[in-house]
């Protein structure tokens, strides 16, 4: 659970917090000055990359995200004129955007990625288009201030005088500040959290008043978090299982070459992973492996666990030996044999089991209808468990490669008295 929690801050902090904490250093310690230029410089590399690293990843969240972010910047200096006026079209401008780009960061971390065909850009793109039309319109020549809506008080305008932001936008974004949060605590994924922390540096360049060298800077960090989300989420996909979220046989492969003694390395397989997807289905096949993964992901002892393919996994321990690493991985074993899952939707087990019936029927798969009968019987609602086979070896001359003899137990390789010769040691 430790090593569980561990991971999960380090994914939501990790970059996105570390880089908005940079930038506040940066930006108000008086320990580095930024110059404008620097800052402008910043500015345009960041938003140019980002906008190109999003189109050519086809991640339409985060290109959309960067104009929207881009747009309400550049509204917010047009209109203010250099300035942060207390009236007119400036400070109508600011109050308009600090309520609709909370609302649009919501709108686009909810929405599906679906390329860049004009089915699926259209909607985006007419929202920025009457977003804009509607702040041109509200900031018109001899507008002196924004509807009421905009500006309205809720309690005593002094509780919020360290804010220039007005009251309902507070609201507006406490409310996304939430809704952001949830998803990745739900999707705790590279893009989740890079939306969800260049959110806050968005904020905090509302907070200086969206222009200036201050807020460009933040409005610049925000767009650089998108942009780091992109090349974090392509490793992600490039070196982690996607159902599991564990890492994946290149990174299993990299981890190996790493290793120096001493060190342990164990090959986990699901038993009759194939008779239990054929007699339940793909989709509680990836319940089990989910669930697999999700064990192995906290296993203890300081092991790295990986999914090299279909129901097999491995776990590297380094700095341990085959001895030290037992105890682990028979908690890991005892761990997953106890652990039960429903399987989702009645309706789908009761046809999937007449499926598996005639199947089982014509293939002569005794034991995979067997299974189902006992699981059937266990519970109305179909509460299934699995086991699996833990095979671990160290690095020695005299040793083997462990194999299975039988099935919920752990093999450990032992080092042979002659040469050729093998014997194996089982934990049930």
């Amino acid at each position: 659970m430790e090593t569980a929690n561990r991971r999960f801050f380090q994914q939501l902090c990790a970059p996105g917090g570390i880089l908005l904490l940079l930038a506040v250093f940066l930006l108000h310690s008086g320990w580095l000055t930024v110059s404008a230029p620097a800052i402008d410089f910043y500015y345009y590399t960041v938003f140019a990359a980002g906008l190109l690293m999003a189109w050519r990843f086809h991640s339409s969240r985060i290109l959309f995200l960067l104009l929207t972010l881009l747009l309400a910047h550049r509204a917010l200096e047009f209109f203010a004129e250099g300035t942060n006026p207390a009236f007119g079209a400036g400070r109508i401008a600011f109050e308009a955007i600090a309520c609709l780009l909370p609302i649009n960061f919501v709108l686009l971390s909810q929405a599906r990625e679906r390329g860049f065909g004009i089915p699926a850009i259209t909607p985006h793109l007419a929202l920025l288009f009457f977003e804009s039309i509607f702040v041109a319109v509200l900031c018109r020549p001899g507008q002196m201030s924004s509807p009421w809506l905009f500006h309205v008080a809720f309690v005593k305008s002094t509780l919020f005088s360290w804010t220039p932001l007005p009251q309902p936008s507070l609201v507006i974004i406490a409310i996304s500040f939430a809704i952001l949060l949830g998803r990745f605590l739900i999707h705790p994924k590279p893009l989740e959290s890079g939306i969800l922390w260049s959110f806050g540096s968005a904020v905090l360049g509302l907070q200086m008043g969206g222009i200036g060298r201050l807020g460009s800077a933040y409005f610049a960090t925000a767009g650089l978090m998108l942009l780091v989300s992109i090349v974090e989420n392509s490793y992600l996909l490039a070196y982690h299982d996607e159902l599991t979220l564990l890492p994946s046989r290149r990174a299993f492969n990299d981890g190996l070459l790493r290793l120096e003694p001493p060190y342990a390395v164990a090959v986990v397989d699901i038993d009759h992973f194939k008779k239990f997807n054929d007699t339940f289905g793909h989709e509680t096949g990836d319940q089990v492996l989910r669930m697999v993964g999700a064990r192995l992901a906290g296993v203890t002892g300081g092991g790295q666990a990986y999914r090299v393919g279909g129901e097999e996994f491995s776990v590297l321990f380094r700095d341990k030996g085959m001895k030290d690493a037992l105890p682990h991985l028979e908690s890991l074993r005892a761990a997953i044999e106890e652990s039960i899952f429903h399987v989702r939707s009645l309706a789908e087990r009761r046809s999937s089991a007449r499926g598996a019936d005639r199947r089982n029927q014509s293939r002569g798969g005794a034991r995979s209808a067997d299974l189902l009968r006992r699981a059937t019987a266990a519970s109305g609602d179909l509460e299934l468990s699995v086991t699996v086979s833990i095979g671990v070896a160290e690095p020695n001359p005299g040793s083997e490669h462990p194999e299975q003899a039988g099935r919920n137990r752990i093999e450990a390789a032992a080092p042979s008295r002659t040469r050729g010769s093998r014997f194996k040691r089982s934990i049930a």
